[in-house]
């Protein structure tokens, strides 16, 4: 029994405080709990940032009703600690909230702004204005920037020592988010070259020695089948078919498999089997033989460092199928509990937007997580004569007090002392602020030029230097 919510939706349930009658229906339960049941609620935490707990769902318990409310993470767990409901929020959005988010913003008529947080109050609950993003073709595009994929270690959260919970190939998130990673990982591997190194080679020589001699092996190989010109060595060789190449294939061949079979994320995904048909030939020579005890002792070299997280990651991918590489083409897996952090996934995507549209921009230019004084800006561009202090929203509201809220807090970055200090320095500045946002209601490309970044018809009328501009984000079909 499981329950299922989405953004800005809830679900409740009504505390029963006798035995559940035996002739109740699976559906009907997952509308009542159980008295005994509420101290063992699972209210898991996914981060602490500046002392603030972020938990991957809200629980409120009032009078004899528990309601539970999504918190725009995405993922699946047990509900109970004991682990016999499951809870599972879905990446799926309501155009609602963000058409209301841009009313609001230009609205200032007290009437009008109460019918609209109405009608945002009675639309939000309506299936047809929801759509569902594309998280895997959001990483994808995360990953094609070095250093923006670097920051996507600490998206995801997974427990491995819970039990596993059943779920479709359809509701599994993590599997295409791991094999995403790491794909993305060995294909910097394999732009760079695959690192030669010295590995272990055993051979079976013959009339020669080179090496070590393995005796108690040569022993029972060799002398007691009277192969007494044989001798089993073991020696060193520098090339490409190290350990850590061949457990890399291993896992690639693992990856293969899955996109191949994958009818959810990779169907039509042309540039998924780009990155597979740009790996393969690199790996076409080495073995995938290895042990995986060898891969736990690897002391990775500092020269290479992407040896080290696509390690990293193939592990958990191999962990993640229990090293069976036929359950990569089953319909029905098993998952451990995991959980998505989508605003973080949309900041970082934001990132790499900018980037993309803004080819020459310097890391002087763009600063990416600025802190001060305990607060830390999503972004701050200084360019030439500008600066704009950029706040990545994903997390809108359609409640007016709450949305001017936000604005105000962002506005207030633009007046910190280290913002104003960050050349280029200009007396008097005031430095523009700008909220980026998903729009799911258009697939139109929207530029982040900076240039076009400050236009008229960004501004928001109630406020001074105050700009939003949408983006499109990919939706599954």
């Amino acid at each position: 029994m499981g329950i299922v919510l989405k953004e800005h939706r809830s679900h409740s349930l009504s505390i029963y405080y006798e035995n559940f009658p035996e002739n109740i229906s699976s559906s009907d339960a997952l509308l009542f709990a159980q008295k005994d049941d509420l101290n063992t609620i699972n209210t898991r935490q996914f981060k602490t940032e500046r002392g603030k707990d972020y938990h991957c769902y809200e629980v409120k318990i009032q009078d004899d009703t528990i309601t539970v409310f999504s918190n725009y993470f995405v993922g699946v767990d047990w509900f109970w600690q004991q682990g016999n409901r499951t809870i599972r929020v879905e990446p799926k959005i309501n155009s609602t909230v963000y058409k209301c988010f841009e009313n609001l913003t230009t609205l200032e008529d007290e009437y009008l702004i109460e019918k609209e947080n109405e009608a945002a109050e009675k639309n939000i609950f309506n299936d047809l204005y929801e759509k569902e993003i594309d998280c895997i073709a959001m990483l994808m595009e995360i990953m094609s920037y070095p250093e923006v994929a670097k920051e996507t270690e600490k998206l995801v959260l997974i427990d491995w020592d819970s039990a596993q919970i059943k779920i479709t190939q359809k509701q599994d998130l993590l599997t295409p988010f791991l094999i995403v990673r790491f794909l993305k990982i060995v294909q910097d591997i394999v732009r760079k070259g695959l690192k030669k190194s010295y590995y272990k080679v055993e051979e079976n020589l013959r009339s020669r020695t080179k090496g070590k001699v393995l005796i108690a092996k040569n022993i029972k190989q060799n002398v007691f089948k009277n192969r007494f010109t044989d001798t089993l060595c073991e020696y060193q060789v520098f090339g490409e078919n190290s350990i850590e190449n061949r457990f890399l294939k291993k896992v690639f061949s693992f990856c293969v498999q899955y996109v191949e079979n994958d009818s959810s994320y990779f169907k039509n995904k042309q540039n998924i089997h780009w990155i597979l048909n740009y790996i393969r030939p690199a790996f076409d020579q080495i073995g995938d033989e290895v042990n995986l005890h060898d891969v736990k002792n690897l002391k990775h070299n500092p020269f290479f460092k992407e040896y080290k997280e696509a390690v990293k990651v193939g592990e958990l991918i191999l962990k993640k199928f229990s090293y069976n590489i036929t359950k990569t083409v089953q319909q029905e897996t098993f998952t451990p509990p995991f959980w998505i952090d989508m605003p973080k996934m949309f900041e970082l995507y934001v990132y790499v937007k900018l980037l993309k549209d803004n080819p020459g921009i310097s890391a002087e230019q763009l600063h990416y997580q600025f802190s001060t004084y305990g607060n830390s800006l999503d972004f701050l561009i200084c360019s030439d004569l500008t600066k704009i202090v950029v706040d990545a929203k994903y997390k809108l509201q359609y409640n007016y007090k709450t949305i001017h809220d936000d604005i105000r807090q962002v506005a207030g970055y633009a007046r910190l002392k280290k913002v104003k200090a960050q050349k280029p320095q200009i007396d008097d500045e005031e430095i523009s602020c700008l909220i980026i946002y998903p729009n799911p209601d258009t697939q139109e490309d929207v530029s982040l030029h900076i240039e076009t970044l400050l236009r008229e018809n960004n501004e928001l009328k109630t406020y001074h230097k105050v700009y939003k501009i949408g983006i499109p984000l990919p939706l599954l079909k």
